[in-house]
């Protein structure tokens, strides 16, 4: 299915517009979600083995989730566990609903398997999302994985007014979810990774722990990997006292590799936030740091350049209990999700290891 995929099928896609193919293919995917039994039909080509991971509470019937990005309205929630994914992550979703920043913002880099984007967390907006949700409860069409939420800032909402920004939308959100993000590490929204400064995030999760209580409900926090390895070490003096369940390691970046060619070149000079191969390595490192740092008390979910297993082991190796998958899936297809967990598997076999959990950080 992969060969089939990359051979025939994406050419064919890859001659349209980012963007435009991004909708049609989602539109295609809500179609099928509404769907029962195309769903059941998909899940008999896609469905992954069990690989099951316990991490902040929850239970994933495997470690490969889907990144926020991919399905920022929750328009095919049904759909992406019928692909095999063992969690989604919906989002971003800010409070005010918003249309993002102008097209073209989409651009692919196909020789180096990259992906760049600058979007600006267009959505809905948090209460749209909420009544999406429960459009999909009611016709018995929820996921029987771990829905997550990534959380924004509104552009129009200024910096120091951001921590209210998050509450409301969480507020809304919290009956409908089993664990939020914190994104303020997104390249595509004006200064919002000034809120990664250790004062402001503190701020945010103190007005984001006023709206869950006493509540164990997870909220974790997606980090750049442009980030100093001092600055995380300070996001990391927040995880005790503000009771933060995990890291999201890690979001796009605004670093670019070298080309040679001038085409290649043209597209890495567009703003935005890289994603693919070329993060591999960065956001594997930054796994490292965490892990160690924390001594791998900390889960950690490792995003940034896995297309095959061998990607997704050397980062559960450098210590992420669980992985998300977004330019991956554009470029290896609908098959993605199996071939990985399979993979794992049979590494896991040859290692001698019979749950995941003893291959985490074991090579840190």
């Amino acid at each position: 299915m992969g060969w089939l995929y990359r051979q025939v099928l994406r050419p064919f896609l890859f001659r349209q517009d980012a963007e435009a193919i991004h909708h049609r293919t989602l539109r295609g995917l809500a179609w099928a979600g509404a769907k029962e039994t195309v769903c059941d039909a998909l899940s008999s080509f896609f469905v992954a083995p069990a690989l099951p991971v316990e991490a902040f509470g929850l239970r994933f019937p495997n470690p490969i989730g889907l990144a926020a990005g991919l399905d920022k309205n929750a328009d095919a929630l049904p759909a992406w566990q019928a692909l095999g994914f063992g969690f989604t992550e919906l989002g971003a979703v800010t409070w005010h609903a918003q249309t993002g920043n102008p097209a073209p913002r989409l651009f692919r880099i196909i020789p180096d398997q990259a992906i760049i984007n600058r979007m600006g967390f267009n959505n809905d907006g948090a209460p749209a999302m909420a009544a999406t949700l429960q459009r999909w409860r009611e016709l018995g069409r929820w996921p029987g994985h771990p829905v997550g939420m990534n959380l924004g800032k509104s552009k129009i909402t200024p910096l120091e007014k951001a921590p209210d920004d998050y509450a409301k939308s969480l507020r809304v959100l919290l009956p409908y979810l089993d664990f939020a993000v914190v994104n303020v590490s997104s390249p595509n929204t004006p200064n919002l990774r000034q809120l990664q400064d250790k004062a402001a995030l503190d701020d945010i999760f103190f007005a984001l722990n006023e709206v869950r209580g006493d509540s164990r409900f997870p909220l974790l926090v997606k980090v750049a990997p442009d980030l100093t390895f001092e600055a995380l070490d300070e996001i990391l003096e927040l995880i005790v006292p503000r009771r933060i369940a995990g890291i999201i390691a890690t979001n796009t970046t605004i670093a670019r590799p070298s080309a040679s060619d001038p085409v290649r070149q043209k597209i890495y000079a567009e703003a935005g936030g890289l994603s693919g191969k070329p993060l591999r390595d960065r956001s594997t490192e930054i796994i490292r740091h965490l892990y160690r740092q924390t001594k791998g008390s900390l889960p950690i979910i490792g995003v940034g350049g896995i297309f095959n297993a061998a990607d997704a082991w050397e980062k559960i190796t450098a210590g992420a209990t669980l992985l998300q998958i977004y330019t991956g899936l554009i470029y290896e297809g609908p098959g993605i999700v199996n071939s990985i967990v399979t993979g794992l598997l049979a590494r896991m076999e040859k290692e001698g290891m019979k749950t995941l959990r003893e291959a985490v950080g074991s090579k840190v």
